[in-house]
């Protein structure tokens, strides 16, 4: 476990930082990225900062234009992140422009100019060990390189992006909840918005599952807008995802969840977390026919090489897979390469009601006994409340 959070520290160990303030100058054919930014971090006094990893009394809102390479410059699914300050955006990430966003007005106005006619809605939730930079950057490339035209919303929360910051992160996800619910609901009642899809990485996946729960809990239903989860590669413990799916009731979005049995990251969530199974981590094959029948899907990534050693961020770094999601947003069934793709992991691809694609492991349902799928159902179902043999169902 000191090994692989070493190779994490070393990986980060040599990065510029500092990095967004806004260029004046930008390569005339580079890809742009507007997004909104919703943050609980602390606001840094550092103007190529902006936010630090300590937590903030508010949530701060800021409208953030990416700069990205042109294509002839960089591979599909890398962050070409910058060697220098300023950085250079014919090869590198960049920021043109940033301003806070002082109003309701201000970010009504923004939504209507970046809105397409579907008027889709994503927000991204990052994950553990991120600066407020990486998160932009991360999210611009996802953006830029699944080909959605959907509206971009960051919400990143207060990481100090560090290794051996594990715990302060987690409690800082927990901090984070009620802001990222208020997020959600803001974005389902609006007017301007039919479809909000939220994708999550790592430890925000369990941000984003508790703060849907705590949407449940507070509407006493999550609103019908809210049509697509995705957790990649979800930090979460494995019995605590059944209690947040049975809290959010029996109206939950459509889950579709990325897993691999190589992911390195998720060992070390597992160790630090007393040997209990990380949902992005496990072997989920045997679940797949109750899942599927719950509304969740399941990908296994273990077989796509991705270019992090830890094999943590497939979802962002592998062409295949963010193309997958982007034919997953722009509601798209898949079909020609993107079928090829599904069987080379194994995986069968299906037609999807709704707005998306629904992708889900290929398993036989025999492989589930008929019991086993009878008290995996029952879990997922909220209890009665009656007393059987001395116990309530919880």
């Amino acid at each position: 476990m000191l090994l692989l959070l070493s190779l994490a520290v070393n990986g980060c160990a040599t990065r510029v930082e500092n990095v967004l303030q806004p260029l004046t100058v930008h390569a005339s054919d580079a890809g742009r990225v507007d997004m909104l930014v919703a943050t609980t971090r602390k606001p840094s006094e550092n103007p190529g900062q902006l936010y630090s990893g300590e937590r903030g009394k508010a949530i701060s809102l800021n409208n953030v234009i990416v700069s990205i390479p042109p294509d002839r410059n960089r591979k599909l699914g890398e962050v070409q992140w910058p060697s220098h300050v300023p950085p250079n955006p014919e090869k590198e990430f960049a920021v043109i422009e940033t301003s806070k966003a002082g109003s309701e007005n201000q970010v009504l106005q923004w939504f209507r100019k970046s809105r397409n006619g579907k008027r889709q809605v994503i927000i991204f939730v990052h994950g553990f060990n991120n600066t407020y930079a990486d998160a932009v950057f991360r999210f611009a490339q996802i953006i830029h390189d699944s080909g959605t035209d959907a509206t971009p919303i960051l919400f990143t929360w207060p990481s100090r992006a560090r290794v051996f910051d594990y715990l302060y992160d987690k409690e800082s996800a927990n901090y984070s909840r009620r802001a990222l619910e208020d997020l959600i609901l803001q974005a389902a009642r609006s007017p301007d918005v039919d479809d909000v899809t939220i994708l999550a990485h790592s430890m925000g996946a369990w941000l984003a599952t508790e703060a849907l729960r705590g949407v449940a809990m507070r509407e006493k239903s999550i609103p019908a807008k809210v049509k697509n989860v995705i957790l990649a590669s979800p930090d979460i413990d494995i019995d605590v995802v059944r209690r947040q799916f049975v809290e959010m009731g029996p109206k939950r979005p459509h889950f579709t969840i990325l897993t691999s049995t190589r992911d390195k990251a998720l060992e070390a969530s597992r160790w630090l977390s007393g040997g209990v199974d990380r949902v992005g981590g496990s072997d989920l094959t045997p679940y797949v026919a109750v899942l599927d029948e719950l509304g969740v899907s399941v990908i296994d990534t273990s077989a796509i090489a991705s270019k992090d050693p830890l094999g943590h961020n497939t979802f962002a770094d592998s062409p295949d897979i963010v193309r997958l999601l982007g034919r997953r947003l722009a509601g798209q069934s898949l079909a020609g390469s993107e079928a090829s793709f599904t069987d080379k992991i194994g995986v069968a691809a299906a037609n999807f009601a709704g707005t998306a694609a629904r992708v889900a492991v290929a398993v036989p349902v025999s492989v589930m006994s008929g019991e086993a799928h009878d008290v995996m159902k029952r879990e997922l179902t909220p209890s009665t409340g009656k007393i059987v043999d001395g116990q309530i169902a919880y």
